[in-house]
């Protein structure tokens, strides 16, 4: 059980990045930083968006309207870190239990 919470929690946080990583690109993107253009980089960019838009849009349709400000990168990470401490609390206390 140990193990399998060790790896749920090790994909979690993978997650965590990769909407991070997201988010920054996005930026990156906004500010003419980064060219889409440049194949790889809308490889990249593509990969991310699919990994990451199924949960960003579910929260955006929850969240109000605040114009140009996208907060639910900062909503999916820490539902996703309450998530991995909840999971290890349960671990804990069927430790403590059982």
């Amino acid at each position: 059980m140990y193990s399998l919470l060790i790896l749920i929690t090790q994909i979690i946080q993978i997650y965590i990045w990769v909407v991070i990583i997201s988010a920054v690109l996005s930026w990156l993107i906004a500010f003419n930083v980064v060219n889409t253009n440049n194949r790889f980089v809308y490889t990249v960019v593509d990969v991310l968006y699919r990994m990451t838009e199924p949960a960003l849009s579910r929260i955006r349709r929850i969240l109000p309207d605040l114009g140009g400000i996208d907060l639910s990168p900062v909503v999916l990470i820490l539902g996703l870190y309450f998530i991995q401490n909840l999971l290890w609390e349960l671990y804990g206390s069927l430790q403590a239990g059982g």
